[in-house]
Formats: C-alpha cells, structure tokens, sequence
C-alpha cells in the first residue's frame, strides 16, 4: 500500500469516526446533564465522558479482529451490517435526532448512572456505530494499522473533549438551528459514507456485482 493510499484511508476514517459520535449531538445532552451542576463538575463529566469513549474504542481497537475470527464473520458481511447501522444512524441525524441506536428511552434517564458513562458516553457516542466503525478500519492487516487506528481515536477523542470542555459557549454560538444544521450536514455524509461500506461489502461478497 502507497503512503498516499494509506494516508487517504486514515484520513477517511477520521471523518467517518467524528460524523459518527457527532458531538453536535452530545453537547444538548451534555448541557442537560450539567444543568444545575458546579464548573468543575462540567470538567469532571467532560473528562469521565471523552476517556470512556477513548477507552471503549480503543479496547474495539485492540480486539476487533480476535473477535470476528472467534465469531467467524468475515469483514465483507460486517461491512455491510456496519454499514447499515451508519445509515440508520444518519437518517436518524437527517431529522436532527439521536436515534434509538444511539439511545434507548431507559437510558435517557440517567439519574441513577454516574454522571458522563450513561447515557453521554453509552450509547449516545460510543454506540453500534462508532464501535463498527473502528472494526472494520482495524481489518486491513499490520499493528502499523492498528496504531494509526488507535492514533486516530485518540485525536478524536481530545477534539470530543475539547467540544463537552467549550460546551456552554457553543450553546450560546450556535443556538438550535445552528446544532440543527450541523447535524444534518454530518448525517449527509454518513450517509454517503453507509452506502460506501455496503456497497464494498456487498462487491466483496458477490464479485459479479463489480462488472467485467
């Protein structure tokens, strides 16, 4: 693989992985979650949030691969499941909502989970998506992969806690339209990027859908 072919998927995972957890999503819960609380409560939920999700992904990361060998599934059908899980993720973005994948109606209430895990940091961020997302980014072979995938985790990660860091003033910024269209503008390009993997996974598994 060419240093411009293994910088240009890397580069694409990156934005699949920010339009996944969409912190435009996360920063109204966050506001919510927060409401009534002391600053330094903020920081504290900003970093138990951000280092769960680090966490969570970066174990997906690390064990991705072993998994799908134990449950022999190749990566062309969870190409395609993943896939799938993105798009129903972006059409829920499409209507600037979470969505059930993201969130059940049991974990919106949060008033008996610690603060910033539930439902900030499961499932609202780290959720199917994201988790399938970094899944399949692992497949393509070497720990030199590996370490760039777990690289881009934790760059996203920083710029997801610096966003719950910066939260209140984003608030006052960008307002509901602002949040509105941030987040559909996100959930048109997972889509795009839904149909991408389907359509890989989909070629992979039935070549004769590639043409001659």
């Amino acid at each position: 693989m060419t240093g411009m072919e293994s910088w240009s998927r890397h580069s694409s995972f990156l934005v699949t992985l920010i339009a996944v957890l969409d912190p435009f999503i996360a920063i109204p819960f966050f506001l919510d979650l927060c409401a009534g609380r002391p600053e330094a409560e903020h920081r504290r939920i900003a970093r138990v949030a951000s280092m769960t999700v680090l966490a969570i992904l970066v174990g997906t990361a690390v064990s991705g691969e072993a998994l799908l060998r134990f449950l022999g599934t190749s990566l062309s059908s969870f190409r395609i499941a993943g896939g799938l899980v993105l798009l129903l993720m972006a059409l829920a973005m499409l209507q600037a909502k979470p969505g059930n994948l993201r969130q059940t109606a049991e974990a919106a209430n949060h008033d008996q989970e610690p603060p910033g895990i539930v439902p900030l940091a499961i499932p609202l961020l780290a959720g199917p998506g994201a988790i399938s997302t970094v899944m399949i980014a692992v497949q393509h072979g070497g720990w030199q992969n590996q370490v760039a995938v777990i690289a881009g985790i934790v760059v996203v990660c920083l710029i997801l806690w610096v966003m719950l860091r910066l939260a209140i003033p984003i608030g006052r910024l960008l307002g509901s339209n602002g949040f509105n269209v941030a987040t559909r503008l996100l959930g048109l390009l997972l889509a795009a990027i839904a149909v991408e993997s389907m359509a890989v996974g989909f070629k992979e598994l039935f070549p004769g859908l590639g043409g001659s």
